[in-house]
């Protein structure tokens, strides 16, 4: 299976995946910090895949998304983007909104 493939696997069979720097509970770096605040504060349920474990994935999700930096936020199969554009849609209202039209959090 290909690198693109197997990114392509976990992107479309999750509802909300957050390639990232490290791990929910130990990020390894400011961005993916960032990230992970905004999704738990939004109380999102989401995967996330930690790129320093494996060096294909890191250096393949910049060439799928056509994005160069992590983390990188896919929803319902369609690129998002870093945690820049995570603050602004949710500074903006945006994120809430598409998590509560696509049923995104995490349920009791």
């Amino acid at each position: 299976m290909s690198i693109h493939d197997r990114i392509e696997e976990i992107v479309k069979g999750n509802d909300v995946v957050l390639f990232m720097k490290g791990s929910p509970l130990f990020p390894q770096c400011g961005f993916s910090s960032k990230a992970i605040a905004i999704l738990d504060h939004l109380n999102v349920a989401y995967e996330s895949v930690d790129v320093l474990q494996d060096m294909e994935i890191r250096a393949g999700i910049k060439d799928y998304s056509d994005w160069p930096t992590i983390p990188q936020l896919y929803v319902k199969g369609e690129f998002l983007g870093g945690s820049d554009i995570m603050m602004e849609m949710y500074e903006a209202g945006e994120l809430q909104e598409l998590v509560e039209t696509e049923s995104l959090t995490k349920t009791a």
